[in-house]
């Protein structure tokens, strides 16, 4: 199939997801996947449409996450790759799809980070991704009970499946979250 546009994939994301926190979520990571694309020379389209759609059926059901999302993306025209795309994402999570591309073990390495990074700005004086570092992020990493809810194990293996440090990893995520401070209310 021809890739849907970026308006059609978006209208689709909010057809099944009217959270606004979750839309800035998806919005993170697709400019995160789109940045990491720009950076590794792949398609920056694609890469953000699968960052975009990658937690498509999360708002109908939270607790069934990547189980639904293969039909829902079937029935909207998506072929295999792109659903194994998005299921590898939630790999030792809620799926036993494993990352194989580039691009899935970018969107698993960042999926959780992108949590932190907004989590991290939200905490400045400036609660601003616009100086924000990579040193910021990681004095919160290790800063226990600062949001729990973030595997940062997971976040380490996938910096190790994308042959990626950390320093890399973070700072390409800050770069692609900045593309779209505005939309994320932390400009």
């Amino acid at each position: 199939m021809d890739i849907l546009s970026r308006e059609e994939a978006l209208a689709l994301y909010k057809r099944f997801n009217t959270s606004e926190s979750l839309l800035k979520h998806a919005l993170s990571v697709e400019a995160v996947m789109r940045r990491f694309a720009q950076e590794l020379h792949e398609n920056e389209d694609y890469w953000g449409i699968v960052g975009l759609l990658h937690d498509i059926d999360y708002g109908l059901y939270p607790e069934d996450h990547l189980k639904m999302a293969p039909q829902m993306l079937q029935e909207s025209g998506f072929d295999e790759a792109f659903i194994h795309a998005v299921l590898s994402h939630g790999w030792t999570l809620c799926s036993d799809v494993e990352p194989s591309h580039i691009m899935e073990k970018v969107l698993f390495t960042i999926d959780e980070l992108t949590g932190l990074v907004t989590a991290t700005a939200l905490m400045r004086p400036s609660r601003s991704l616009m100086d924000l570092t990579y040193s910021s992020v990681m004095k919160k990493w290790k800063t226990k009970g600062f949001s729990v809810g973030v595997n940062r194990e997971l976040i380490a293996s996938g910096a190790v499946l994308l042959g990626m440090g950390l320093e890399q990893v973070i700072t390409l995520t800050i770069d692609g979250m900045r593309s779209i401070a505005s939309q994320l209310d932390l400009a």
